[in-house]
């Protein structure tokens, strides 16, 4: 697709207007409840659905395709993130009333970031074709650990801190305590950070880690930039929003890592057959629809199963309990 400078600009005004827009209707400190968090989830959704529709107008399907394939990768994928940003919230003990502040400045951190990997791997990929053989392989590598993390059932209960989170704890030092939504405060003559400057540091930085799979993912799906940047932006400008919506359902999608690990073992796949097909080498490639068709049909599989089985384990859960307290008459006999 053929990106003009002036789209580019028009584009992230958009994005930047719909981000202002966000953070001023959501500039007072308060619990986000359920209605609301759900009327946003939807109004982001519909507003990707409205971009992939005009490129479907002015593009065609080709980049709709990609942008609706790309969009869905990552919005499941970031799904994954807020399981570490629920630990990242308890770490810090935020406070609910600022926890949709924190979450607001930390994506915004974590979309820039993201960009500046957008840009790099669109260069490389433009001049090193052979770099699809290791985003495909190491995508595969990442499906394959996935499986492993699922299998060894074991829950992270705790958080640890990156490297440059501590040097910078170290370097500006942190107060002990909330100063509403204040980053800096002054304190015993020296200026220090407040802990909810760390914690938004904490979730933009740690966000890092996880565009590590999920822009080779994207990549192999599309390799427009255009299409690459602006599916990560809706995807992630969502998230705040889908973290106080499913929160409490997070624990239930116990199946989460299996869907996950299939579709980046599936995106790796495809990586490598286009890999081979610019090589030279006459092999068959995955088609967008394909994909797309692939990535919803896993994720509806994934979500069904998930729910039966954390409903079976419920059910097993409180008939253990009823069957490990005796009735208290037979307590008296």
């Amino acid at each position: 697709m053929d990106v003009s400078v002036t789209l580019w600009v028009l584009t992230i005004v958009g994005l930047a207007a719909l981000i202002a827009v966000d953070f001023f209707i959501g500039r007072k400190p308060h619990d986000v409840s359920i209605k609301e968090a759900g009327i946003w989830t939807v109004v982001w959704i519909v507003l990707a659905a409205l971009f992939g529709l005009g490129l479907l107008m002015f593009g065609g399907g080709q980049p709709a395709g990609e942008f609706f394939a790309g969009f869905i990768t990552e919005k499941s994928l970031s799904v994954d993130n807020l399981f570490v940003f629920v630990l990242i919230m308890a770490k810090f003990a935020v406070p609910s009333q600022y926890q949709q502040r924190v979450l607001l400045i930390g994506v915004l951190i974590a979309l820039v970031l993201r960009a500046i990997f957008i840009a790099a791997g669109a260069a490389i990929l433009a001049s090193f074709a052979w770099v699809f053989y290791i985003f495909g392989a190491f995508l595969i590598w990442t499906a394959w650990k996935l499986i492993q993390e699922a299998r060894a059932d074991e829950d992270d209960e705790d958080w640890e801190e990156n490297k440059l989170l501590k040097a910078a704890e170290r370097r500006f030092g942190v107060a002990d305590r909330y100063h509403g939504t204040k980053l800096w405060i002054q304190e015993n003559g020296k200026r220090v950070m407040t802990p909810m400057l760390v914690v938004m540091l904490a979730i933009g930085t740690t966000d890092v880690l996880f565009a590590l799979d999920s822009i080779p993912a994207i990549f192999g799906l599309t390799q427009d930039p255009y299409i690459v940047f602006t599916a990560n932006a809706f995807a992630l400008m969502g998230l705040r929003q889908l973290y106080f919506l499913i929160g409490g359902l997070l624990k239930k999608l116990v199946h989460l890592s299996y869907g996950l690990s299939i579709i980046l073992g599936f995106i790796g796949v495809k990586l490598v057959l286009h890999a081979l097909h610019e090589s030279g080498v006459h092999v068959p490639e995955i088609s967008i629809p394909v994909s797309l068709g692939v990535i919803c049909a896993v994720l509806i599989v994934t979500t069904i199963t998930s729910l039966r089985a954390s409903k079976k384990q419920a059910a097993a859960e409180a008939a253990k309990g009823q069957s490990g307290s005796a009735p208290k008459d037979s307590i008296d006999v």
